[in-house]
């Protein structure tokens, strides 16, 4: 109890720009999640840290606000036909096990370094992950831009199942086989487990599974994008409902910033969910890793702070220290209004395209060609 009591104090002192912010920040972590799958904890938990929130404070907080946030961006995407739930509760089933990890590692961080240590940790995964899964996923977005561009690309060959994914559905385990609706292939449970509890993990220590569960389905299950994203936030879902009580237990748990937090993402999480409806799955992921990118640079100006406060190396001038959160909350911010732009802009282009389409369809001139 009195280790709890130690946590709370460390809480940060919300000021007015900091609850418009974080709701802000929530919003645009809403549409974003419902947008990829992602769960949109890695713009959440690096945007809670570049305004001074502890690194295991970040986590804890996130994975508090994303399980009924999933919830209703599943329950959209499910009636958009985007959610593979039977695969979702299965890796969400392993996940837990990876969460449970997670957060063991996350804590010892915390009590052997201090929040320094745990805020180096956190940025230096987050930039080991962007960096691996923003730029593959980036590269696959253009080279489908590209292959449309050129007339040979169509949806059906972008989501052609990998060579890997193609290998796993000829492998045959008695007993262990599943049937998957959104690969339409009966496959071996087994080959889930480690997905799960790879997402669950990440999910425990930097608050962001989805940059493993998303990228997993598609390129080692052959998922298509859209029901991939649609499928994370399930898993999404049943990790945060435990993983928010084990850091609540804990006392890490800012029930303030979880509250801000959802109270935008409630209302961005539909938006971004509606948006899938009018774009391929390409732009899904050139959202996805023009995002991570961004966010990477932004975590990557904060770890010579963070070494400096560990002592790992020479003290670091005041100045040049206000400079770089300072640049680390501006490029996030950058993050933000990218986010929010590409985002909106295709929902906005595919609403007029749609009505576009309904108002030609109803003219004289079509009913005569008919």
């Amino acid at each position: 109890m009195q280790e709890a009591i130690q946590h709370a104090v460390q809480m940060i002192d919300l000021q007015l720009w900091h609850i418009l912010y974080l709701v802000f920040v929530g919003f645009v972590g809403g549409m974003v999640s419902g947008f990829i799958g992602s769960g949109g904890a890695f713009v959440l938990t690096p945007s809670m840290m570049s305004m001074g929130v502890p690194g295991i404070v970040a986590v804890a907080s996130n994975m508090c606000h994303k399980f009924p946030k999933a919830l209703v961006g599943a329950i959209k995407r499910a009636k958009f036909g985007h959610v593979d739930i039977k695969l979702g509760l299965i890796m969400g089933a392993s996940a837990e096990a990876g969460v449970l990890v997670g957060a063991y590692v996350q804590e010892y961080i915390k009590k052997t370094l201090g929040n320094a240590g745990s805020s180096l940790y956190v940025s230096i995964a987050f930039i080991i992950v962007l960096s691996t899964v923003g730029l593959y996923v980036l590269r696959d977005a253009f080279k489908a831009m590209a292959l449309e561009k050129e007339g040979k690309g169509t949806l059906s060959e972008e989501e052609k199942p990998t060579r890997i994914a193609q290998l796993l559905y000829k492998i045959n385990i008695p007993g262990t086989m599943v049937y998957f609706k959104s690969i339409n292939q009966r496959i071996s449970f087994l080959f889930t487990i480690p997905l799960g509890f790879a997402t669950g993990f990440l999910a425990a220590t930097i608050a962001v599974g989805g940059f493993i569960g998303v990228p997993s389905m598609m390129y080692i299950l052959g998922v298509p994008s859209l029901i991939a994203s649609g499928t994370e936030l399930v898993i999404a879902f049943v990790m945060g409902a435990i993983g928010s009580f084990k850091y609540a237990w804990s006392g890490y748990v800012d029930i303030r910033l979880a509250m801000l937090i959802l109270l935008g993402s409630l209302f961005g999480v539909q938006l971004g969910a509606i948006g899938t409806t009018y774009v391929k799955g390409y732009m899904i992921k050139f959202v996805m890793g023009t995002i991570m990118l961004i966010i990477l640079v932004s975590r990557s100006l904060m770890v010579p702070v963070y070494l400096s406060q560990l002592g790992w190396i020479s003290p670091l001038d005041q100045s040049l220290i206000t400079f770089l959160k300072s640049a680390s909350f501006a490029v996030n911010f950058l993050a933000l209004l990218v986010a929010s732009f590409i985002i909106l802009k295709n929902l906005i282009r595919g609403i007029y395209e749609e009505k576009r389409l309904r108002i030609l369809e109803a003219s004289p001139s079509s009913a005569k060609t008919k």
